[in-house]
């Protein structure tokens, strides 16, 4: 893995590797475990084909805007096979554990029960669009890096975002749970008054997302989160205005909308703060394997 690659391929090649490993450990429980391997095995065959290709000298332009875009790919497709994997190799889901941490933490009361005084048709509706904003959130930040040609600053946030991304994975598979949607809807005295744009959209979520056991930690705090802090970071102010607003909004429609447990966020914040701390300095080791020898995170643009 030399040359052509960047830090966060080798990072996407390990993840995947580690995948791989998983299925083929847990094959003899696993219904779609051929179709796990043929997924990962098509994967890693595209992030080498086109990480190699787009490195060459004579590569048409487009090649490295596939390249540097290629995460937008990897993330759907490895978070979906979760589901796949998950529920198969884990006997134990820990939303119980969690609930009870949310119950010592709000002194005897489920947060989700509490927020029911504040459901409101409108509220409901911001909150769920602020739910939303989740997903181009990170390649709007992207976006706006590649643009301007910061490169380094661009290749640095994309790596971060990738590490937080796996990790959460990691999370997910270490201490599975579906979140309080489904275990608290017995202790639900109201609905939460969704339009039916909003129910629209829930459903559609619900369609998409094979792996229902993303519980813990909360990624949607934690890419958030670091998302926000790369735009801090490389000055991007406008985006920063943005994104403070989206981002509030978003934290807190999490639990609103009973997809997650207070501690989840909790989490979510502990995995933002650890991936700002390990991403440095594993971009510059992955950096020296992938044979860039000089420290990126140490040349601006």
């Amino acid at each position: 893995m030399r040359r052509n690659f960047k830090p966060v391929d080798v990072l996407s090649i390990v993840f995947i590797s580690f995948m791989a490993a998983a299925t083929l450990f847990a094959m003899p429980r696993l219904p779609h475990g051929g179709g796990l391997i043929a997924r990962y095995t098509a994967l890693m065959a595209a992030l080498v084909i086109i990480s190699r290709y787009a490195g060459r000298h004579d590569a048409p332009a487009w090649t490295r805007t596939l390249h540097a875009f290629l995460p937008v790919v990897l993330v759907p497709i490895l978070f979906n096979s979760m589901g796949d994997l998950i529920p198969w190799i884990r006997q134990r889901y820990f939303d119980d554990l969690l609930i009870s941490i949310d119950y010592s933490l709000f002194g005897g009361h489920h947060p989700t029960v509490l927020l029911e005084r504040l459901i409101h048709p409108l509220l409901t509706t911001l909150m769920q669009f602020a739910y939303i904003s989740y997903y181009p959130m990170a390649l709007v930040l992207g976006v706006v890096l590649f643009m301007k040609n910061k490169e380094t600053a661009f290749d640095e946030a994309v790596f971060g975002i990738m590490l937080c991304f796996y990790l959460s994975y990691l999370g997910y598979l270490l201490f599975p749970a579906v979140g309080p949607r489904f275990t608290l809807a017995h202790l639900q005295t109201r609905d939460l008054a969704a339009s039916p744009l909003v129910v629209a959209i829930q459903d559609t979520l619900n369609a998409l997302e094979n792996t229902k056991t993303d519980a813990f930690p909360s990624g949607h705090t934690a890419v958030a989160l670091l998302t926000l802090y790369y735009a801090w970071k490389f000055r991007e102010r406008v985006l920063v205005a943005l994104l403070i607003a989206a981002v509030t909004g978003l934290i807190f429609s999490t639990v609103y909308l009973r997809y997650h447990y207070v501690i989840d966020i909790l989490a979510g914040i502990a995995l933002t703060a650890l991936t700002v701390y390990v991403a440095p300095p594993l971009m510059a080791l992955l950096s020296r394997a992938a044979g860039h020898p000089r420290d990126q995170l140490h040349h601006s643009s």
